[in-house]
């Protein structure tokens, strides 16, 4: 069994609705993502694969195309708080919003990413690992082992 990383990086906003620290304010972090997964090396000397367990720009376009294309130089607000009409203030000014059905904080963030790359990768590849940093010293981690697939 191989792991393999790719790294993201992605600029996001987000309130976080009746917080009672510093950053119940809206603002932003320039996120970094490490999106790690395992599997068997493809042992096919016909298959353009081959020696790969994933290619890295397969990763690439599943994290873009579900997370970065979405999210990057957005806000992240809560749909079921009243954080919503803010939302659509914001929205109906021009900006990009993006509603979750959570409160948008790393942990959180973590699960949606999960459920999202896990939906798009090969049957032969899984999830084992995401960091999710905040800042450069404050992150979330996500193992697969602690989250099994139900």
């Amino acid at each position: 069994m191989i792991r393999i990383t790719k790294i993201f990086t992605f600029e996001t906003a987000h309130v976080l609705y009746n917080y009672d620290g510093k950053c119940k304010n809206m603002h932003g972090h320039s996120y970094k993502l490490f999106v790690t997964v395992k599997g068997i090396p493809v042992n096919d000397l016909q298959n353009p694969k081959n020696g790969m367990v994933v290619d890295f720009g397969d990763i690439k376009e599943i994290v873009k195309s579900e997370i970065i294309s979405l999210w990057d130089h957005a806000v992240l607000i809560n749909s079921n708080s009243p954080h919503l009409e803010l939302g659509q203030d914001l929205e109906s000014r021009g900006h990009k919003v993006i509603y979750c059905p959570y409160q948008p904080t790393c942990e959180n963030m973590l699960y949606d990413i999960a459920d999202k790359v896990r939906a798009r990768l090969p049957e032969h590849v899984e999830l084992a690992y995401l960091k999710l940093h905040e800042t450069e010293n404050s992150y979330g981690e996500w193992f697969a082992e602690d989250n099994p697939i139900s």
